[in-house]
């Protein structure tokens, strides 16, 4: 396919494995915010290990658009047959369709499967490119007859790219954690207020007593039987809420051997034995460390390891070797208690019904004020000493 106006090809490519791995990581390399998930390595191994294949309702559909033989944009996209493992609700709205006698599904995502993390969704070597790729993606959408195209977890340069070209826009709230230099754990709580403060040492002292300890290893030094022991607790942890995992075991094992670099786990054990893990993601992005809080589970009930394993081990960890930030992930307002603060995140949105597009837009359009209301109300209750 090709856009004449722009003279740039248009590649629909079936599969991550089909772009050249060299090039897309160094397209990602040039944008404000890439981070781990948009790697090659990672979403090959998404399909690769029968994660996010068309069985379990995401089927590739990779963009890419090419000005000669050089690939100047590019975008991860599925369609998708469900909105699972999205994290930006939008059951209401296949509901709506469902009940006018329309399909809903498939509709197009523009995602790392799974991964609910702010960054760049449409690599491009510059803002024109990146304009010329949304066109190029709802130019594909209304000729395959798609319902709709969302972009999950933006960034900044996406969002105005997809306002440009009259995509609507949806903000969620997220809760992320700053270092601010502080020496040690203790001088971290000291700049809490003092209930909060209280209530961190309470929940790590009823670990502490309940003879739970932790080690952490990192990239190659996480060994094989840890990597297969954080599986059962990650698998564990799914089943326990009813659901099968999102990710296969082989996705882990495709991580450890790929990107080794980018992952931290810790290990909670008691007399010996290990009983919980976390897994942490981490990136270096423009000179800022990063660390993404990602899985977790337990073998056994402990009071509070959830906060130990997912918030306190990696907040020390981050204060003891220098890294920046901590992105707590999807939803969950009791992170503010842990002084992980609240960030608006962003989406973009394109339906192709005029008539449903124009009700989903009035509903944005109040929900969005409801969101902005929401983070005045959170960052009145910030838990930092004032």
């Amino acid at each position: 396919m090709k856009n004449n106006s722009n003279d740039y090809v248009i590649q629909v490519l079936a599969s991550p494995a089909e772009l050249d791995r060299g090039e897309w990581n160094a397209l990602l390399a040039r944008q404000a915010s890439p981070n781990p998930f948009m790697r090659h390595e990672y979403l090959v191994a998404m399909e690769a290990s029968r994660s996010a294949i068309p069985a379990t309702g995401w089927t590739p559909r990779f963009i890419a658009l090419r000005s000669g033989a050089r690939l100047v944009a590019g975008c991860a996209l599925y369609l998708k047959a469900h909105s699972y493992g999205e994290y930006v609700f939008d059951w209401a709205w296949a509901n709506a369709y469902e009940q006018h006698g329309l399909s809903y599904y498939p509709k197009a995502v523009v995602a790392a499967p799974f991964t609910p993390v702010p960054g760049a969704r449409l690599l491009a070597v510059d803002a024109p490119s990146r304009r010329a790729l949304v066109e190029a993606l709802v130019q594909w959408c209304r000729k395959q007859r798609i319902s709709s195209l969302h972009l999950l977890f933006a960034d900044e340069a996406d969002i105005a790219a997809c306002a440009a070209a009259g995509l609507m826009l949806r903000h969620t709230v997220q809760f992320h954690w700053t270092n601010r230099a502080w020496p040690d754990f203790d001088a971290f709580l000291g700049s809490l207020a003092q209930d909060k403060r209280k209530k961190i040492r309470q929940e790590r002292r009823k670990v502490a007593q309940a003879g739970v300890g932790f080690r952490w290893s990192q990239g190659a030094h996480i060994q094989p039987g840890d990597w297969d022991f954080f599986y059962r607790c990650y698998e564990r942890t799914y089943y326990e809420h009813g659901n099968a995992p999102y990710l296969t075991r082989d996705f882990f094992v495709r991580m450890a051997r790929d990107m080794p670099e980018n992952w931290l786990l810790f290990i909670a054990e008691r007399d010996g034995k290990p009983i919980g893990a976390s897994l942490i993601a981490l990136e270096t992005l423009a000179g800022e460390k990063v660390a993404y809080g990602r899985y977790w589970g337990a073998m056994e009930r402990v009071d509070c390891l959830h906060f130990e394993a997912c918030y306190y081990q990696p907040l020390q960890w981050c204060i003891a070797h220098g890294w920046n930030r901590f992105e707590g992930g999807a939803q969950g307002e009791h992170k503010m208690a842990r002084a992980l603060m609240p960030v608006k995140t962003s989406s973009a949105h394109w339906l192709a019904q005029p008539a449903f597009a124009d009700a989903v837009e009035r509903f944005l359009e109040r929900e969005g004020q409801g969101i902005e209301n929401y983070l005045e109300h959170l960052e009145e209750r910030s838990p930092f000493r004032q």
